[in-house]
């Protein structure tokens, strides 16, 4: 069964806009060092509507094992630790069957 995953984050006051580069640009290196995943989207909100949140990421794997790989892995915990977890206040996930 493939699957995609969708993350969604709310950002702590204060958060700037080099904070959420960053946070992008980290998260854009996982797919090349993660093979596991096979298509990787993340970016911030575009605020074109109200009570959205700040940012997401989508990723789609080709198994329910390589989603478990790619939420285990050594560089993506250490981009949570780093980039994700210092500005986030809310994070909502789900993945479902594609």
């Amino acid at each position: 069964m493939s699957l995609r995953h969708v993350v969604c984050f709310r950002f702590t006051s204060g958060t700037t806009s080099e904070q959420v580069t960053a946070l992008a640009d980290g998260l854009r290196e996982l797919p090349g060092l993660i093979p596991e995943i096979a298509a990787y989207r993340v970016g911030p909100d575009l605020g074109i509507n109200d009570a959205t949140w700040d940012f997401s990421v989508t990723a789609d794997f080709a198994s329910v094992e390589d989603f478990l790989v790619y939420r285990d892995h050594p560089d993506h915990q250490a981009r949570i630790e780093a980039l994700v977890l210092p500005i986030t206040e809310e994070r909502v996930a789900v993945q479902f069957a594609t």
